[in-house]
C-alpha cells in the first residue's frame, strides 16, 4: 500500500529526515514511535506532500506520488490527522464533516450516506452534528478530525499523536475505534505518545531516531523488548 524509500526532508538549512525507509501493507496498522522531535510528524508531512524540501521515493498504491501536490494524494485515498487537528471554527460538525468530502466529487453524491455512517461510527458526533465545532472538547475534536478524514474512504489513514492531550475516557475510546478499524481493514500508520497502547492493536513497529528508522519489529516482539523501548522511546 505505502512504501517509503530514501526519504529525506529539510526545515531550511535543517536536515530533518535522512534516508527513512518504511512499508505498511494493506489492512496493516503500523506504529511510527520514537521521542519527541526524532521525526515522527515530519515523515507523515513528507509523505503526504506537507514540507517544502524532501527527496526520495513515496510509493502510494504503486505509484510515485513524491513531486505530486497534497490534494492529489488526498484525492487517491491517502488520508491524514494532523496532530493538531485542523478543526475548522465557526463551521458546526456536519459543516466540517463535509468538507472531508471536498476532494472526491463521486462520493459527494451520497454525501447524506456516508455522513450518516460516520455519525454510526461516532456516536457523540451524532449528537453534535449541528454543534460548532470550536465547542467541542478536545477529544471530541480529535475524533472529529479522524471522521472528517474517514468520510473520503481512505485507501491508508495516516494519524498523528491522536492520543495527545485528550480525557483517558475519550482515549480509551479512541483506541476501540482503531481496533475496529483494524477488523474492518482499514490500513493505518499509527504516531503515538503512548507506546504501549499502540504497540497493542499494531501488526508492526518502526522506530525512528534522529530522522532515521533505528529498529523495526514485529509489534508484539516490540511490546516484550523493554530495553529497546527504553532505548530509543523513554524522555
Amino acid at each position: 500500500m505505502l512504501q517509503i524509500q530514501d526519504l529525506h526532508a529539510w526545515y531550511g538549512r535543517s536536515h530533518v529526515l535522512q534516508g527513512i525507509e518504511l512499508e505498511v501493507r494493506a489492512g496493516e496498522v503500523v506504529c511510527l514511535i520514537g521521542r519527541n522531535g526524532a521525526g515522527k510528524t515530519t515523515t507523515l508531512r513528507a509523505i503526504m506532500g506537507l514540507v517544502p524540501r524532501r527527496s526520495g521515493r513515496v510509493l502510494f498504491a504503486g505509484e510515485d506520488v513524491l513531486g505530486q501536490p497534497t490534494y492529489r494524494r488526498l484525492a487517491l485515498g491517502l488520508g491524514y490527522v494532523p496532530e493538531e487537528r485542523r478543526i475548522v471554527p465557526g463551521l458546526t460538525v456536519l459543516e466540517n464533516l463535509r468538507l472531508g468530502l471536498i476532494a472526491v466529487p463521486e462520493r459527494r453524491r451520497r454525501e447524506d450516506a456516508i455522513i450518516a455512517e460516520i455519525a454510526r461510527t461516532f456516536p457523540r458526533l451524532r449528537e453534535r452534528l449541528a454543534q460548532s465545532a470550536d465547542t467541542l472538547s478536545g477529544g471530541e475534536q480529535q475524533m472529529l478530525a479522524i471522521a472528517r478524514a474517514m468520510v473520503s474512504a481512505p485507501k491508508l489513514i495516516m494519524l498523528d499523536e491522536p492520543s495527545e492531550g485528550i480525557m483517558p475516557v475519550l482515549a480509551d475510546e479512541m483506541f476501540e475505534l482503531f481496533a475496529r478499524m483494524k477488523d474492518e481493514g482499514v490500513t493505518i500508520l499509527l504516531v503515538e505518545q503512548n507506546v504501549e497502547r499502540a504497540l497493542k492493536i499494531a501488526d508492526r513497529a518502526y522506530i525512528i531516531d534522529h530522522g532515521t528508522i533505528v529498529h523495526h519489529a514485529e509489534a508484539r516482539a516490540l511490546l516484550a523488548d523493554t530495553e529497546i523501548q527504553e532505548r530509543y522511546c523513554s524522555v
